[in-house]
């Protein structure tokens, strides 16, 4: 029994000690200082993202560093986090000095996936790819 006592003792301390070292390591790595950011924007023709037609797509990870299939991963990843993850932030500020034709064609934009550790799914719905243009403007989050 003493035998069996004295092994438990030292697995457990084993256990203990690997746990701390794991403990200590991990904030050194600089990847543990980010919550995961992970996304996936969609440019589609039509007033539905299921049944529309994607015109463009790009993926963005943003963690430590900025990379994925979007032409501009800093960028982009700097104006994610700038929405503060209140996506209709994006919809902010439309150029007032852009003319749009008044013709209804559809263009939703979507974002899903995880920004900073939760859960997002986005979609807004503009009446023409004018409209998204100079709603969207210069940010760099949907320059893709």
């Amino acid at each position: 029994m003493r035998h069996r006592l004295a092994a438990v003792s030292a697995a457990t301390l084993l256990c203990l000690a690997g746990a701390t070292g794991l403990a200590e390591a991990s904030p050194s790595s600089p990847t543990s200082l980010y919550a995961p950011s992970a996304m996936v924007f969609t440019i589609t023709q039509g007033d539905n993202a299921a049944t529309g037609t994607v015109l463009r797509a790009a993926v963005l990870s943003c963690t430590y560093t900025a990379e994925g299939t979007h032409p501009a991963p800093r960028a982009a990843c700097d104006a994610l986090n700038a929405t503060g993850g209140e996506f209709n932030r994006l919809l902010a500020a439309p150029d007032q000095n852009r003319v749009c034709p008044r013709h209804y064609n559809p263009v939703t934009v979507t974002a899903d996936g995880v920004w900073q550790g939760s859960r997002v799914a986005w979609k807004h719905t503009f009446s023409n790819a004018c409209m998204m243009s100079a709603t969207l403007g210069n940010n760099a989050l949907y320059a893709f």
